[in-house]
């Protein structure tokens, strides 16, 4: 595990999910961590968990820059410094194709999954100059394929890609380091969240997908928010202090290939366009007689 010993965090979206996790891990870590997020309840039950010398809750929406550099500055109010600043707060935007989008859920989307992460690192960095930093920025696998979310959330995450590359160039001057994480499937709430579920049902439909999901992954389960916070504390740890501007998938290996490149039971693209099935592929190659294509 990272040693986080002495370094303070800031957390966005910590209530639950990868957030959650991180919050989690960093403390086992030995960092006293800001957890902010708009769930109140649960926000306050890591108060009661980990104790108010080590974690303190903030509400924070995001979208709202104003609270969103509070939260920054809280760091500093409450624990007297910023190391690390994850900005990780989302959801899964607006569900509409481009056919379908309206301006609303656009600027809906952009503001919470691209626009606060801007900011976010703007207020953090600024907090991190005298004595250095890292920022970790949430992105996704969407932002790499076509097909793992809605279009907005796609190219917003794709923005949180490249904007991590561009802020660790610009920042770097600083001893500020920037990176961005891109989560594969991994088991949380946003699912249900994106499908309008009340949030006790998309919690009820993480724990299906941890069960049910792993067969999709060629590493044969589904993530978890800790795989996720594990790679978050080695870059807010003094052990990445050479990495920056870096993008890390964290996905099990599901965007190294299709399919039939990880499972040898499945048909490859040239079966597919015949529409031969594997199992007829081996009984023309053991001659096992005429097929009905």
């Amino acid at each position: 595990m990272a040693d986080l010993s002495g370094k303070v965090a800031v957390i966005t979206g910590a209530a639950s999910g990868i957030g959650l996790a991180g919050v989690e891990t960093f403390v086992e870590a030995g960092a006293r961590v800001i957890a902010a997020d708009i769930q109140d309840e649960k926000g306050r039950a890591l108060e009661t968990r980990f104790g108010t010398d080590t974690v303190r809750y903030i509400h924070c929406d995001v979208t709202d820059l104003a609270e969103l550099e509070g939260v920054m500055e809280g760091a500093i109010s409450h624990f007297g410094q910023l190391d690390i600043a994850w900005n990780n707060a989302g959801s899964g935007g607006a569900p509409a194709n481009i056919e379908e989008l309206d301006e609303a859920g656009y600027d809906t989307t952009m503001n919470l999954l691209l626009k606060q992460v801007f900011f976010g690192t703007q207020y953090a960095a600024a907090r991190m100059k005298e004595k250095g930093g890292s920022i970790i920025n949430t992105s996704s696998i969407s932002a790499l394929e076509a097909g793992w979310a809605p279009i907005t959330y796609s190219v917003a995450k794709c923005g949180v890609a490249h904007f991590s590359r561009i802020a660790a160039a610009q920042l770097a001057k600083y001893r500020v380091r920037v990176n961005a994480i891109l989560p594969g499937f991994i088991a949380t709430s946003i699912f249900g969240a994106s499908l309008g579920l009340p949030r006790e049902v998309a919690d009820q439909m993480a724990e299906m997908l941890a069960q049910n999901g792993g067969s999709i992954q060629p590493i044969g389960r589904v993530g978890r928010g800790r795989d996720i916070a594990e790679m978050a504390a080695f870059l807010g740890s003094d052990a990445s202090e050479f990495v920056t501007g870096s993008q890390f998938t964290v996905d099990g290996g599901i965007t190294v290939g299709p399919r039939h490149s990880w499972d040898e039971t499945a048909g490859g693209p040239i079966l597919d366009a015949l529409g031969i099935t594997p199992e007829q592929a081996e009984q023309m190659m053991a001659g096992a007689g005429s097929l009905k294509l």
